[in-house]
């Protein structure tokens, strides 16, 4: 990691100003962090002190960031006694942050049309991106999300029409709705208004309906067989994708190589560590394309 990463990482005292629970222990958390918000990219992370007795911070990906305001929010379910202490802070307490860490989403130009995909806890990144591409201005989103856990934010069950959508794809994501940003949403639990499949089988109807593929580029984050499933379908459809990664970390600054993985590199796999190499890489370098048998 470089030295000029190194400074844009900060450390902050940051304090609560919104925790808002929903179904299936998951939680959003507001924060006050100026410094942090004001160099946050979607697809980059913190790393936040989840309670003064419990020594490990937690990664978590950011969802939105404003920094006119000084603000950032993450998206977290609780899992293990550090995730459980932090679901028990209130407005108005503080919580040490490192952040923002990582390397985001790199938009393709010569690509309008953005397609983000993202699963479960890896929803946030994708958030992130399209409010980004919608203030924008220079990109179509479309943004795809499913979850096995009722969606942690509220529907809009009037959405905007997508071509190539399902019946049962009835829902979408209020706030993109708000943003002009369409969305649909699927689920193998029987959720309300999302598809009954797997979101990269909306992914292929939305193409199929007619997208171009040569203006096309993927946008993914979510569990690693979800990850595997986005990499096939990019490349089959021969299209450009970026993969943010979820990854256990111990320091999340580079420094212990507990999060390294291997990466394809100029045709070698040399090991990367998804905290500050990454935690978005191109879906090729994660998952090499295999030749056609």
């Amino acid at each position: 990691m470089s030295d000029t990463h190194r400074q844009t990482i900060h450390c902050e005292d940051a304090r609560v100003l919104a925790h808002q629970s929903w179904a299936g222990g998951q939680h959003v958390l507001r924060l006050a962090a100026p410094r942090c918000a004001a160099s946050a990219v979607p697809g980059s992370f913190i790393h936040l002190q989840c309670d003064p007795g419990i020594p490990m911070r937690r990664p978590l990906s950011i969802m939105r960031s404003d920094p006119a305001a000084g603000w950032i929010e993450v998206l977290y379910k609780v899992a293990g006694p550090g995730l459980a202490a932090l679901a028990r802070v209130r407005t108005g307490d503080s919580r040490s942050l490192l952040g923002p860490i990582g390397n985001g989403f790199t938009p393709v130009p010569e690509r309008p049309l953005a397609l983000l995909i993202g699963g479960g806890v890896g929803i946030p990144p994708l958030v992130f991106l399209a409010e980004r591409l919608a203030a924008d201005g220079r990109h179509d989103p479309l943004a795809l999300f499913g979850s096995e856990l009722p969606f942690p934010f509220a529907l809009d069950h009037r959405p905007r029409p997508v071509a190539g959508m399902p019946r049962d794809a009835t829902a979408a994501m209020q706030l993109l709705e708000e943003l002009g940003v369409p969305s649909r949403l699927a689920s193998r639990a029987g959720l309300p208004g999302g598809h009954d499949g797997y979101v990269t089988g909306l992914a292929e109807l939305w193409l199929q309906a007619g997208a171009d593929p040569g203006r096309c580029a993927v946008y993914a984050c979510g569990p690693e067989p979800m990850l595997r499933a986005v990499a096939g379908f990019a490349q089959r459809h021969a299209l450009p994708a970026q993969l943010c990664l979820e990854e256990y970390m111990a320091c999340a600054v580079g420094g212990c190589a507990g999060c390294a993985i291997p990466v394809l590199i100029n045709g070698q796999r040399e090991m990367r560590r998804v905290c500050v190499d990454g935690p978005v890489f191109a879906a090729g370098s994660v998952y090499p394309v295999r030749p056609a048998a």
